[in-house]
């Protein structure tokens, strides 16, 4: 049996973080050091790959993954308007609930905002930083590709087969170019998220205001001083390598991966490299 294959699993539970509660779930040794995973627009926890979780918590860390406000298990938040500073503070009430003064923190796209989000008002909080595929919100940085909006104007699937098939569309465009894409997967996981958040779309819609409404963090960002490591693929069409390169060029000391063919997701021929970057820039943090 492999390290990662004998890793422990810790089911679901919910954490009450202020006026929301967080649904999430653990891998690992419960005293290993904590690396909280942030996903991005609309996904859920289901989003970080399992597999990909446990090999992680092979490297030594106590994986926790979590649905944000308004997207999965956790609470919906209808007709109501936040901020990334709302939701990086959701990420350190759940650090609070699971009795962890510090954790290294790991954002994809909208949670690489919400992990540079928490660096900036928490950094007592935030070991280290790993921001995939994300930007610092300065403009004209990690534009979204106009083939990519189209999508965005259809209507929303009203069944799971639907909701399927369009989620396969999606990473038809915007997922990897130079790794293989795992399409049983990808429908195994889309019908799991339909189960989980049949009305995704509306949360979807109030995270991407949050989005919309967020300054240009590139300045704030100049004052970290947080082991950084940056994770961009070259081929993101959601958020262009642009936003990656802006965020390790304002971060000091940040190290920039760029990945040759990633997409705006996590293709299994990908994890080697991620996995190296993520868990090597959390072991150096604290070192000279």
């Amino acid at each position: 049996m492999s390290a990662a294959a004998a890793v422990p699993y810790h089911p679901p539970r919910m954490a009450t973080v202020g006026e929301v509660d967080l649904c999430y779930d653990a891998f690992g040794d419960p005293d290993a050091p904590l690396m909280l995973l942030i996903m991005g627009l609309g996904f859920q926890l289901i989003h970080w790959p399992e597999d990909f979780c446990r090999q992680l918590a092979a490297e030594g860390f106590r994986v926790v993954r979590f649905d944000n406000r308004d997207a999965g298990r956790s609470t919906h938040l209808p007709g109501r308007r936040y901020t990334l500073e709302d939701m990086a503070d959701d990420a350190v009430g759940l650090l609070d609930a699971l009795g962890v003064d510090s954790a290294h923190i790991v954002g994809a796209s909208l949670g690489g905002m919400i992990a540079q989000t928490m660096a900036i008002r928490h950094p007592r909080r935030v070991r280290s930083l790993a921001s995939l595929m994300s930007t610092t919100g300065r403009r004209g940085k990690g534009r979204t590709s106009l083939r990519v909006f189209r999508y965005a104007l259809a209507r929303p699937p009203r069944t799971e087969e639907e909701a399927i098939e369009r989620r396969v569309r999606v990473f038809s465009l915007i997922g990897s170019t130079g790794f293989d894409q795992d399409l049983d997967e990808l429908r195994r996981v889309s019908a799991i998220a339909f189960e989980r958040d049949p009305d995704a779309r509306d949360g979807r819609r109030r995270q991407h205001r949050a989005v919309r409404a967020a300054p240009d963090r590139t300045e704030a960002l100049r004052m970290l001083t947080v082991a950084t490591v940056v994770i961009h693929g070259t081929e993101d069409l959601l958020c262009h390598p642009s936003g990656g390169q802006a965020t390790a060029e304002a971060i000091p000391g940040a190290r920039l991966e760029l990945i040759a063919g990633m997409g705006h997701d996590l293709p299994r021929g990908a994890w080697p490299q991620l996995l190296r970057a993520i868990a090597s820039n959390a072991q150096s943090a604290g070192q000279p």
